[in-house]
């Protein structure tokens, strides 16, 4: 997907309408007749993901209804052109994200946890309603570069490592970096300029590497022996083994433990509003056992948020307890902080693309409203910013200062992203 295909496929967004339009529309209380399903974060390929392709994802999305959907990659965004191109086609309203991995220094220091349950001062940060994917100013591109740089240097080694340790376990597996981007260039049909390898495309390359060298029947023992642990999967289970993998041999004070380098919270900050977008911080709450002393309770995640400039929140609530995520959700909203929820869909589970609780218990009914009205700021300020325009937070991540108070701020992108949703959908009949 060219540069010029990704130019095309946004201007079709910005000639929604001008802002001054746009405006209008809301004021008249253009929206949707009914709440759409939404999910505004998912993993699409060459993203380790649950989906084979765009076209498989977004055709999901369209079978089970959902109105808007947010993709949320790591460090390459050649693939939302595809992914605009496809919503288009099913009616579908795209939003644009992206996810970063970084390290606050201090907290690591002092052992605290963040939204990474195993690693202190290590975080998951999302940029939300990013733009500028297509046409990267200076900044971006120089701190794009160095997370590639960083993230790739590791992989590297980290395939190294996993070889010796395979083949000193009677697997040789011919394994290496290469060999596992062109195994993920294969699967999705994509350019290999735009793979970044993840632990979980590693460890599933090894993984078929074990099934291709050793019979069912012996694989336990060989597995074994490899990591160092009784194996808990069954001997054809290829998803827990690649799990199993990752858990025994690539954690820290394992045996292939590479240590990583990131970037800071701030350069993470600058690099999503570089792009355009909304800094954004994932919450686990009780997705992690204990919960976080940075996120627990919720009114000190809410002063965290706050002391780093943070206007946005996630949720994944699979991983959550409806009522554990309905206080979070509540507080955090009613603190002034805009929130939004997704499925990642960043494992082969295939699951269904409406967000839901733990064991599949529904979302509450006022906790999808809030969702939904996280997915219009989020349209709003994707529109603005397309036209060149201040949207929900500034180039520096304060509040747009139009707005006196935060609740006429989040109440105008609700309905301003509502309006622009709806034109969309107009549009696409």
């Amino acid at each position: 997907m060219t540069t010029d295909v990704i130019h095309e496929a946004l201007e079709a967004l910005r000639d929604l309408g001008t802002p001054e339009e746009m405006k209008a529309r809301a004021e008249a209380g253009l929206a949707p007749a009914s709440r759409p399903k939404v999910n505004g974060h998912v993993h699409l390929p060459p993203n380790f993901s649950a989906f084979d392709s765009v076209v498989q994802a977004v055709g999901l999305a369209a079978d089970q209804a959902i109105g808007v959907l947010g993709v949320s990659n790591y460090y390459d965004y050649t693939v939302y052109g595809d992914f605009v191109m496809q919503a288009r086609a099913r009616g579908i309203f795209p939003l644009f994200g992206l996810e970063i991995i970084a390290l606050d220094a201090g907290l690591a220091r002092q052992g605290v946890k963040m939204n990474d349950p195993g690693n202190p001062g290590k975080l998951y940060i999302c940029g939300k309603a990013i733009t500028r994917f297509g046409q990267m100013n200076t900044e971006a591109r120089d701190l794009l570069g160095i997370i590639r740089y960083n993230d790739s240097a590791r992989m590297r080694i980290l395939v190294g490592r996993l070889a010796e340790i395979f083949a000193a376990g009677g697997v040789e597996t011919g394994l290496t970096e290469a060999a596992v981007i062109d195994m993920v260039v294969a699967r999705h049909g994509c350019a290999r300029k735009t793979v970044y390898l993840q632990e979980r495309h590693v460890c599933q390359a090894f993984q078929e590497a074990l099934f291709a060298r050793v019979p069912a029947g012996g694989r336990a023992a060989v597995l074994a022996l490899i990591l160092g642990a009784e194996v808990k999967a069954g001997p054809n289970d290829a998803v827990k083994i690649q799990n199993e993998i990752r858990s025994h041999l690539l954690k820290a004070g394992k045996p292939a433990y590479i240590e990583e380098k990131f970037v800071d919270l701030a350069q993470a900050r600058r690099l999503i509003l570089a792009l355009g977008g909304i800094p954004c911080y994932p919450t686990l709450a009780d997705g992690a056992k204990p919960v976080s002393p940075y996120e627990e309770p919720v009114e000190t995640l809410i002063k965290n948020m706050k002391a780093a400039n943070l206007h946005c929140a996630e949720f994944i609530p699979l991983r959550n307890a409806p009522e554990v995520l309905t206080r979070y959700v509540k507080a955090m909203r009613a603190a002034g902080i805009v929130v939004t929820a997704g499925t990642e869909h960043n494992t082969l589970d295939l699951a269904p693309l409406e967000p839901a609780c733990v064991g599949g218990a529904p979302v509450p009914d006022d906790i999808k409203e809030i969702f939904w009205e996280g997915a219009c700021v989020q349209a709003g300020h994707q529109f603005m910013a397309l036209h060149g325009q201040c949207g929900f937070v500034d180039e520096h991540g304060d509040p747009n200062p139009e707005f006196a108070g935060v609740e006429t701020r989040i109440d105008a992108f609700r309905r301003l992203g509502a309006a622009v949703i709806e034109s969309y959908r107009r549009a696409a009949i």
